[in-house]
């Protein structure tokens, strides 16, 4: 999950700011970026975030006053990680368990 992207859900989309890919055992850090490490995904959909409280308080005059907020969120799916050489990386996928509804 990521800010909202604000494009269309099924689209490709490319990340060129890699900060740091790991091969094996093989560690590359970027300073501030991997220059030749770019990172293909594809936009799964768009979602609501966790809700904020934002409260506002004036001691002494009865002031109060509570906004909620809810940012978009964009869901991404890693499709491929590519080494500066052309080379893919697999991703190690992790099963995302859906969070109950409270």
């Amino acid at each position: 999950m990521i800010d909202h992207l604000g494009v269309k859900e099924g689209s490709l989309i490319e990340f060129n700011e890699v900060l740091l890919m790991r091969e094996d055992d093989k560690i590359d850090i970027g300073e501030p970026y991997v220059k030749t490490g770019k990172v293909v995904g594809k936009i799964m959909g768009e979602e609501k975030g966790t809700k904020l409280k934002v409260s506002k308080f004036k001691a002494k005059v009865r002031y109060r006053k509570t906004i909620g907020f809810r940012s978009l969120n964009t869901r991404v799916e890693i499709e491929k990680i590519i080494k500066g050489d052309g080379e893919n990386i697999k991703p190690k996928v992790k099963t995302d368990k859906k969070r109950s509804k409270k």
